[in-house]
């Protein structure tokens, strides 16, 4: 396992992050427990998770198997989504980061958090706002690192703007989704989070699952088929060509196609670390094995051609050549 720099910070996170969306959920505390051994045997330092999966119980479950070992990993969560049908139970005031928080160590069983992400922009809340609740955070020893997930590169700019004005702890990450399907972030999030230094984290790099090779089955079942979310996200046909593309690839290369999804996100210049999920311990061990890749430039401008890449933030396509 590799190891690299959270932010400016000199924190040092593995190149894996593990992601435990699962836990409380599909995966009950026998398997996320083996799912944490597995992680943690080979050499993953980092952990994350938010309030909002699975009502707390990832958070809960998180905490019981972190004990004994807290002190040598990093955690991150989040908060932002409704917890309660309580009005100011969502979003990024002040008020309901404080409470959120609170909530979330109570979860975790620690006094702080390494990371803690603004689950999504809060369009109701002023950025400088939520920036000083941040803040607020930080100076309680609460929080070490700010961080942002699904905001947009200008919404990012401007907390930094923010946090420089007032001479307030800065960003460290931002967790964008980003996979072979998914490449908005090329554009500016990418190219932003390198000009500031900050990580970036991304989420869902095999596509929710598309990218895994199940679906290129006949009748194959699971959650773009059954979640509603996921068939909006992922619905378009050229993604689903994209997956049959890169799964005939695999084939041809001897690469499980969940590793190499993992691996092709790993490798752009802007990537810390990618996160990585699954329901079980098996399932799991794809994803871990991402890291045996030697995902060459080559090998990953040949994948890259499989599917669409995104215009510059100009939208002038010719510059692309």
């Amino acid at each position: 396992m590799k190891y690299r720099t959270l932010g400016r910070s000199g924190v040092q996170v593995s190149q894996l992050c593990y992601g435990t969306m699962s836990f409380g959920g599909d995966a009950d505390e026998a398997a996320a427990a083996a799912m944490f051994k597995a992680a943690r045997d080979l050499g993953i330092n980092f952990f994350d998770t938010a309030n909002n999966y699975n009502a707390g119980k990832s958070e809960e479950i998180l905490g019981r198997l972190i004990r004994g070992s807290r002190d040598e990993l990093v955690i991150a969560t989040k908060v932002y989504n409704p917890m309660s049908k309580d009005v100011n139970a969502k979003g990024s005031s002040r008020r309901n980061v404080g409470l959120s928080l609170d909530a979330c160590l109570k979860r975790l069983q620690t006094d702080r958090v390494d990371v803690l992400y603004l689950h999504m922009r809060d369009a109701l809340t002023p950025i400088e706002e939520t920036m000083r609740a941040l803040e607020d955070m930080v100076r309680a020893g609460k929080v070490l690192y700010p961080a942002l997930s699904n905001h947009s590169a200008w919404e990012t700019q401007a907390a930094l703007a923010a946090q420089e004005a007032n001479g307030w702890a800065r960003l460290q990450a931002i967790q964008p989704m980003y996979s072979l399907v998914k490449r908005q972030a090329e554009v500016e999030l990418l190219p932003m989070a390198a000009a500031n230094d900050l990580s970036v984290f991304p989420y869902s790099p095999a596509g929710g699952g598309l990218l895994s090779g199940r679906y290129t089955e006949a009748g194959a079942q699971g959650r773009h088929t059954t979640n509603k979310m996921y068939a909006v996200r992922y619905g378009e046909a050229w993604a689903h060509d994209t997956a049959a593309k890169f799964a005939g690839l695999c084939r041809q290369r001897n690469l499980h196609p969940m590793s190499a999804a993992v691996a092709w996100v790993a490798a752009h210049p802007a990537v810390t670390a990618p996160i990585i999920g699954a329901r079980s311990a098996e399932q799991l061990r794809a994803s871990l094995d991402s890291v045996k890749i030697d995902m060459t430039p080559e090998l990953r401008a040949e994948i890259s051609a499989l599917s669409r890449t995104p215009p510059p933030a100009t939208d002038r396509l010719e510059e692309l050549k």
